[in-house]
């Protein structure tokens, strides 16, 4: 197997200020920490010289005793390029989310091995074989849980990580698995993923990375074993069973399960959300709708129960009532992971690894020195590219409702819903005889799907007031269709001037509506709320809701994503009716891409991650187009983007990701793992750059995954 190379970030001055930095981070810690340390001490052979510090982060090695990691600091040892060094010492730091201590092995080269702990406080402890299970198993989470998706967008934030795959044959996944089940009901100790209000059995870092690795390696049968094994134990992990059952194709068994178990808790919102995906998936919409409403009147804190309900709505085609329940979703401010806090280093060497050196993925690349790609202000400001966690699952809602009916339809919709400021302050200087509200809100709304007093409303009315139209009078001409739903100003034009841009900018203007503001809450109260004597309540929008301020946000977000949209396919029009070229640079050509695969313009993307990769290799755009090649099944390609991403990730000293992974074990799947062994070895490729390829393949043979069978 082919090893990554050693990163070498390095101390000259003051040797340990990595070490001492990360124990300081530790009181700071909250989550499955940072990634292991690894620090080496140099010493040059000359006689009387100086020592040197050096280190490297690193996920994935065995950590279950001071043995297995003493053995990877004796790996590096030996450097082959640097012969005029030698290694006198060692330390390996790996954090124990559990307990909130770092273990440490600290190995003399010649000489002894010594492990031990430090707490928060920085105090040493005895390392005992209790914390050494919970530390390989916390080893394994963050292993899967600092992964690179294959975009590189992990890998570019923590310089100099070695990822390795924590798992590589079926005795480390039963030691993995027994550590699971002996820890399991401690696992909500380790938080949870951003979407998450308040971590439990079911929802917790612990669960979600033992998910994602039955997901990613097949492995359902082990996964139902386990899970089978820890129900007995607690009803509510009837869910992830039925999670896996369900992954495994195993849907009657599921089914029967989420039918006892919801006998047994009918208010689990775990099962009842599971219950309405999988209703979901099989287009039982109205099914789906119940157990969504259940799972929300179950947990109404959770965002995830309130996505549901709207991601049913918008399958519903109900845009009124997914508005408002997107608008009832409790939003969590997003919570990165922990990474580590170190001092500026004198040096950094990023070594290439022989075996990863490709010329069509160093081709291109900026050298140290030279100037990154200049990109527009108008695409560097573009807000959702930075969105995480509930306002990424938001935004993506609101995104797959504007391209389903476009965007002056949901500006209507919104300002059917929603009190508008010009409409609240129009009504308030004309406003006649005070008059109750009704005693709704837009929470109790959306669970009884009757906005507005009307059942059959779905934001589709044509026969609105001018007034409902946001205020704007008239209907602006709508673009949707013809493919301008919204765009972005880029560089200037070819000729030198800006008038084709400026012209672009102009239609873009005229062809979308700009978002109204709504009133504010401050303003007015609604609700179940005492009415405010000093104001007359307004007839006109008694039944409208406030919108809540992060929502106006996000639809003057995606405001600003469409009209950079619109304008940069207007400018693709008007060159090419002149026939004349369109230049952007590749990190412009990586922005528009994404922002056309955010608006769901699947070919757009396509066309602008290929206008990148032909400037210069970008794993982001090659990601870009591994989905969308998925997406229409074309296996050569999808290996063609797959062979690249493994040997960037290996360039850069990932020798695994999740991602990439599963990829090749779905298309094993479903083709067979000779042929994929074929048409990767038939590609015009270099060998050792295939045989990081054929790496994953032998992964899944050593899993037995389906499709390796001869």
């Amino acid at each position: 197997m082919v090893t990554p190379a050693v990163p070498e970030i390095i101390e000259d001055e003051d040797i340990g200020l990595a070490v001492d930095a990360r124990t300081e981070s530790l009181p700071g810690l909250r989550e499955l920490g940072p990634p292991d340390l690894v620090h080496l001490v140099k010493q040059s052979t000359k006689a009387g010289a100086k020592q040197t510090g050096v280190y490297h982060h690193v996920t994935g090695i065995d950590a279950s005793s001071s043995a297995s990691l003493a053995a990877y600091v004796n790996t590096l040892t030996f450097n082959p390029a640097d012969k005029t060094h030698k290694v006198v010492s060692g330390l390996y730091c790996c954090y124990n989310a559990f307990s909130h201590l770092d273990m440490r092995v600290e190995v003399k080269i010649p000489g002894s091995v010594e492990s031990y702990c430090v707490d928060e406080r920085g105090d040493r402890r005895v390392a005992t074989e209790s914390l050494w299970l919970e530390t390989f198993l916390c080893a394994v989470l963050r292993a899967y849980s600092y992964s690179d998706n294959g975009s590189g967008d992990t890998i570019k934030k923590i310089i100099g990580v070695r990822r390795f795959n924590p798992i590589i044959n079926t005795e480390l996944e039963h030691r993995f698995f027994e550590a699971a089940e002996r820890l399991f009901f401690s696992g909500r100790q380790l938080g949870s993923d951003p979407e998450i209000q308040i971590p439990n059995v079911v929802s917790n870092h612990l669960t979600a990375g033992l998910l994602k690795y039955i997901q990613t390696t097949g492995r359902y049968t082990s996964g139902i074993n386990l899970f089978e094994k820890l129900r007995t134990k607690d009803v509510e992990v009837s869910s992830l069973l039925a999670r896996v059952l369900l992954d495994g194709d195993e849907e009657i068994q599921a089914v029967r399960l989420l039918h006892d178990s919801l006998e047994d808790v009918p208010m689990d919102y775990a099962l009842l959300d599971c219950q309405a995906s999988f209703c979901e998936s099989k287009g039982e919409g109205e099914m789906a709708l119940e157990l969504a409403k259940q799972g929300v009147t179950a947990a109404p804190s959770e965002f995830s129960t309130w996505a549901r309900l709207a991601e049913v709505y918008v399958d519903l085609e109900q845009w009124d009532l997914a508005l408002l329940t997107l608008n009832s979703c409790p939003m969590f401010s997003y919570q990165d992971k922990d990474s580590p806090r170190m001092p500026e280093p004198s040096r950094v060497l990023l070594p290439i690894l022989p075996e990863s050196a490709l010329d069509e993925i160093d081709e291109g690349q900026p050298r140290q020195g030279e100037p990154f790609d200049q990109v527009h202000v108008s695409l560097r400001k573009l807000q959702a590219a930075t969105y995480q966690g509930t306002f990424l699952k938001a935004y993506s809602l609101l995104t797959r409702i504007a391209a389903a009916i476009g965007w002056d339809t949901l500006l209507k919709t919104r300002s059917q819903v929603f009190v508008m400021e010009e409409e609240y302050r129009s009504e308030r200087q004309h406003s006649f005889t005070p008059k109750t509200p009704a005693s709704k809100n837009a929470s109790t709304i959306a669970l009884s799907g009757t906005p507005n007093g009307d059942p059959k409303a779905n934001g589709n009315g044509a026969d609105e007031d001018d007034e409902s139209d946001g205020g704007s009078g008239t209907e602006e001409p709508r673009r949707h269709e013809d493919g301008l739903d919204g765009a972005s100003s880029t560089a200037p034009t070819l000729n030198g001037g800006l008038s084709t841009n400026e012209n672009a900018e102009v239609k873009a203007d005229q062809s979308m509506e700009k978002p109204v503001p709504t009133i504010a809450a401050e303003e007015v109260k609604s609700g179940n709320d005492e009415p405010d004597q000093d104001h007359a309540q307004y007839p006109q929008f008694q039944n409208k809701r406030l919108c809540e301020r992060w929502l106006d946000n996000l639809f003057m977000v995606l405001y600003e994503d469409l009209r950079i949209y619109t304008i940069w396919r207007t400018e693709m029009g008007q060159y090419r009716q002149q026939q004349m070229q369109y230049k952007k640079s590749a990190a412009e050509w990586e922005i528009l891409g994404d922002l056309a695969e955010r608006l769901h313009h699947t070919n757009e993307a396509l066309e602008a991650y290929q206008q990148c990769l032909n400037i210069r290799f970008s794993p982001k755009a090659m990601k870009g187009l591994l989905k969308m090649y998925e997406k229409k099944g074309d296996t050569r390609n999808i290996l063609a983007c797959l062979i690249r991403l493994i040997t960037w990730q290996y360039r850069w000293y990932s020798e695994f990701s999740p991602e990439l992974f599963y990829s090749i074990r779905k298309l094993i799947e479903e083709e067979g793992a000779v042929k994929i062994r074929s048409i990767v070895q038939s590609t015009n490729l270099p060998q050792h750059v295939l045989d990081l390829t054929h790496e994953y393949c032998r992964l899944c043979v050593t899993f037995r995954s389906s499709g390796t069978d001869g």
